[in-house]
This record gives structure tokens, C-alpha cells and sequence, in this order.
């Protein structure tokens, strides 16, 4: 629902944490989940390893919410709901996120919310959303061939996000 960027913004970055630069990381120097890339496309220049190592929360921000957030539809998506769509859009990419969703409520995953999903998503229950949202999550992880080396943190994160986003149901 509208006005739960922030509130989810804060959680998404708890898992992010700060910067890292794990050799088997396909994203490279990352901070606060945003790769050196996507910052650099974002900046619309190269920018140094340390300008990465300097980034905080407010910087990243209108970033995440403008290419990950509205293109999730965020402010149109059930609060709980929300958060994991969210989440794995900065982690997996919007396209990604929106595919789990339409998976999630039945209908053709193109990897664009649109009308169709949305109404799908009004007519759904949002707890069998997050449930069905986090195991297709884990699922596909699970394939992926980082797993044996990112999967345990993986598999925390997504156990973390489905209760957080159980839990902003009851609030």
C-alpha cells in the first residue's frame, strides 16, 4: 500500500547490508545492494570502488525507489506483499520479482505488472501470496549455480522476508 516505501526500504537493507566484493559475485563491488554498475548507470558515469564504499542509505533511495519500487508497483501491491516483491526486486531484478508475482496469483509471467496482475493480486488472498511468492523464490534460487556458495544467506533471507511480510499483515 502507499507509504510503506520506507518501512520497506529499512528492511531490504538490513539483508543488504554494507559493501562487499565476494569474487563469486556476479554483481562485483556492491553497497547496500546496489552494485557498481547500477550506481554508475544510475550517476551517469564511472565511478570509483570507494565512491561505492561511501554510499548510505539516502543515496540509494530515490535509486531503489524509482527502478525498483514503482516499477514493482510497490504503492498498488497488499502490504506484506509488498516487502517481497520489493526485497526481490533488488536482489533478482524487478523483471524477476514481477514473474514470482504473476506465478503467485495465476496469471501469464511476462515480468511486467500491469492491470491483469494487479487485479489478480486485489482478488488474492495476500498470506497465500507470500507463501506461494517465497517458495517460488526459494525454488529458483536453489537453481541457480551460486547456490553451494550464497545459499545458506539465501535461504535466510527469504525465511526472514516471509515472516517480516507475515507480520506487516497483522499491523
Amino acid at each position: 500500500m502507499t507509504g510503506n516505501f520506507e518501512k520497506c526500504l529499512e528492511y531490504v537493507l538490513h539483508h543488504e547490508g554494507g559493501y562487499v566484493a565476494h569474487p563469486a559475485d556476479p554483481g562485483g563491488h556492491t553497497n547496500l545492494g546496489c552494485t557498481k554498475a547500477t550506481w554508475e548507470k544510475w550517476i551517469g558515469r564511472p565511478c570509483t570502488v570507494d565512491e561505492i564504499k561511501a554510499l548510505v542509505p539516502a543515496d540509494v533511495a530515490p535509486l531503489y525507489k524509482e527502478k525498483y519500487w514503482d516499477k514493482v508497483k510497490g504503492d498498488d501491491l497488499p502490504t506484506g506483499v509488498d516487502y517481497c516483491v520489493f526485497d526481490t526486486a533488488i536482489n533478482s531484478g524487478p523483471g524477476r520479482a514481477a514473474k514470482f508475482l504473476q506465478e503467485s496469483v495465476g496469471v501469464a509471467a511476462d515480468g511486467a505488472i500491469g492491470p491483469m496482475t494487479l487485479a489478480a493480486v486485489r482478488e488474492a488472498d495476500p498470506r497465500q501470496i507470500i507463501e506461494a511468492y517465497s517458495a517460488s523464490r526459494l525454488n529458483w534460487l536453489q537453481e541457480l549455480s551460486t547456490w553451494s556458495t550464497f545459499g545458506s544467506g539465501w535461504g535466510r533471507r527469504v525465511t526472514d522476508v516471509r515472516r517480516q511480510a507475515l507480520l506487516m499483515l497483522l499491523a
